[in-house]
């Protein structure tokens, strides 16, 4: 467990892409199994205890820390982890249990007994120690090594064993492996030949577009691309081999049991990538909608009712079990089309393709996607393969031009992981024709660590009152918000609910009562729809 606590420290210490796969490489180097595939799954989000949760570690402190105390450390740290392991009363070290001892007690035994055990574990530990096992405990590591890091680490362990594998090859054959992983380690070591995902209804890495930026689209040849919408729902890929069928979310997470009404939709074998939209009467429902299915462990049968999902499918991946990811994209846009013609679906359309002459034909296009409620274009080059990854100059997003307003800041909340220290989070409002400020969004992005530091010091000194770990302040700071679109909402006093907002710019020079007005945001979402 040490060596475990140690790797986190130093991860959450360490900045930099390599130094990051260097640590990971070295412990999977140098802890033993099945130490190190338990360690594995907690990097990779894939640990979870259904008895051990964060009310078991507030529950354990508050029993051992003044409840006051505890409550005013954790709204100044942030993280109750970090802050229960900083606060829990020095005690004498001991040897701790090891990554697989925890995991193991933290799995099999009552919930009765867990408080007694988790005391017993962080009286014998240092700080580092303590962080580590409740972190084990939360499933929120956030130590700058995401799932992705992690597997280009196991690839690079790989290549110190003699064998060659890419970070894509882990991920073909990691929804087919349970921790602690014994048949990866003994195929990255060299003792046995590759998981055999075969029939197994495991993940593919997608396929991704950058940003169509000016340079790139004055090079840009039109007659060498296709286009698509590029709809505002959500990245999703659908698999059905003979060991079932699943639903999996860009990033890999298995989110089948959140989307019951997906269940069974694809009538054979095959592995589609699409995007998961509310279509109501043949059309798309606004983004607010498809958010009430979303971050959900299952769906009730009204939200299924009211929400009801489509699939709007971009391209096949597997034919049936015919690998067709190499083929040029008109030749998988074919195959696609021809398994869409064979098992037709209510629940299933296809994206569909724009015909265009020229880049200026496309940018006229573009220009109306915003009253459409479509994200922008998709072009994605015709002799293109299905390559994991964002490969520049095969497949392009070029989004509609952000919407802006000038916001007033009116709370703030302290961030996780390494903004934890900093209030990061804010919420901000525009003047209504009454002269009340209302909320009208939250971002915590947009901005650098330099201005972290200036608007972190601005909230300190300009707080006015305190709400738990939420900060009012006093009105002066102004915000330039970008978004992507604005739409009606019965679920903020606003009325208004606004699609990726972020922070454009710091108007420091901007006075507060010039901020926009509430009533011409409302105005802009009547004329759109």
């Amino acid at each position: 467990m040490i060596a475990f606590a140690e790797l986190l420290d130093r991860l959450t210490l360490t900045p930099g892409r390599l130094a990051k796969i260097a640590l990971l490489r070295r412990f999977f180097e140098t802890e033993a199994d099945p130490d190190r595939g338990w360690a594995l799954a907690a990097l990779t989000g894939e640990l979870s205890f259904a008895t051990a949760k964060a009310g078991l570690i507030r529950a354990v402190a508050e029993a051992r820390v003044d409840p006051v105390l505890l409550g005013w450390s954790y709204d100044f740290v942030g993280d109750l982890a970090e802050t229960v392991a900083l606060i829990w009363p020095a005690t004498t070290e001991a040897a701790p249990p090891s990554v697989t001892e925890i995991v193991e007690a933290l799995r099999t035994r009552p919930k009765g007994e867990l408080p007694a055990l988790l005391t017993g574990w962080l009286d014998t530990s240092g700080p580092n120690v303590r962080y580590a096992v409740l972190k084990m405990i939360t499933g929120e590591l956030r130590v700058g090594a995401s799932a992705r890091l992690t597997k280009t680490a196991l690839a690079e362990f790989a290549a110190a064993h003699g064998r060659v594998v890419a970070p894509d090859d882990v991920e073909e054959v990691w929804h087919s492996l349970t921790p602690p992983y014994q048949p990866l380690f003994d195929w990255l070591e060299g003792r046995s030949e590759a998981p055999d995902a075969a029939g197994a209804p495991v993940f593919r890495p997608p396929m991704l577009a950058h940003p169509l930026e000016p340079p790139d689209l004055a090079a840009l040849d039109a007659a060498a691309y296709a286009a698509e919408w590029k709809w505002d729902g959500i990245r999703v890929q659908l698999v059905r081999a003979p060991g079932g069928q699943r639903v999996f979310s860009r990033g890999a997470e298995d989110v089948s049991a959140a989307f019951p009404d997906l269940d069974g939709v694809l009538a054979s074998d095959a592995v589609l990538d699409g995007e998961l939209l509310v279509v109501r009467d043949g059309a798309v429902a606004p983004f607010a909608d498809l958010q009430q299915r979303l971050n959900r462990k299952t769906a009730s049968a009204k939200l299924v009712r009211d929400f009801p999902l489509r699939v709007r499918l971009y391209d096949i991946l597997f034919d049936g079990a015919e690998d067709v990811r190499a083929l040029p994209f008109p030749q998988r846009r074919a195959r696609l089309e021809g398994w869409m013609a064979r098992h037709p679906s209510d629940r299933l359309d296809l994206s569909e393709l724009i015909a265009f002459g020229s880049i200026d034909e496309l940018a006229a296009i573009r220009e109306g996607t915003r009253a459409a409620s479509i994200e922008g274009l998709m072009l994605k080059r015709l002799d293109s393969p299905y390559v994991p990854g964002r490969p520049k100059g095969l497949w392009w997003k070029w989004k509609r031009d952000p919407l802006t307003i000038d916001a007033v800041v009116m709370y703030a909340q302290r961030g996780h992981g390494k903004r934890s220290s900093f209030y990061s989070d804010y919420t901000f409002g525009l003047w209504r024709d009454d002269g009340e400020l209302v909320p009208v969004g939250k971002a915590y992005s947009g901005f650098t660590d330099e201005e972290l530091v200036k608007l972190d010091r601005w909230i300190r000194n300009h707080t006015v009152k305190a709400y738990g770990p939420v900060r009012e302040v006093e009105r002066g700071l102004v915000l330039e918000i970008a978004f992507d679109a604005a739409q009606f909402s019965t679920r903020h006093k606003s009325g208004v609910a606004l699609r990726f907002p972020r922070v454009a710019r710091l108007r420091w020079d901007k006075p507060f009562e010039e901020a926009d007005r509430l009533e011409t945001l409302l105005g802009h979402i009547a004329r759109q729809a």
